[in-house]
């Protein structure tokens, strides 16, 4: 098992104690089950995809929550009694009930989700706030910045 040292990031760095768990997290061995299986696509530059194979489930029985750069994915499903005219002689439809989790980067939300086909299809955009968006700095010929500074604050 390899481990990482992050002592050095977290003397020079401030708030990324974040990523610190991220690693953990992630180089851990996944503690559930494969089940349901589900992609994870971009469909352009900010803007993803979670499909999740949920065969067997309708829209009142999942249940989808977004919270502090989470995703949870729930489907709780009732046990199907078996009566004395329907016997199941092979079960192979998984239909047990089941907790998806996701980490979300900063600044992506859930803008929508929809069921189609027994496909859980869930859109997220990445909407990154004005402030911290590049932006162009004019460069000035000449003069000094100071007295540009102070006629714009006195207009």
């Amino acid at each position: 098992m390899t481990t990482f040292d992050l002592s050095p990031l977290f003397r020079t760095s401030v708030g990324f104690d974040r990523l610190a768990s991220l690693l953990n997290t992630a180089h851990r061995a996944d503690q559930g089950s494969g089940y349901p299986p589900y992609n994870i696509q971009t469909a352009g530059e900010n803007r993803y995809r979670i499909t999740m194979a949920v065969a067997g489930f309708s829209e009142d029985e999942l249940k989808i929550t977004s919270e502090h750069n989470k995703l949870f994915v729930t489907g709780d499903k009732a046990e199907e009694e078996e009566t004395e005219e329907t016997r199941f002689l092979y079960r192979g439809i998984a239909t047990r009930s089941f907790e998806r989790r996701f980490n979300l980067a900063d600044h992506v939300r859930v803008t929508g989700a929809r069921l189609d086909n027994g496909l859980l299809h869930i859109e997220l955009e990445r909407d990154i706030p004005e402030a911290m968006k590049p932006k162009t700095i004019v460069i000035q010929s000449s003069g000094s910045l100071l007295e540009s500074n102070v006629h714009e604050e006195a207009a």
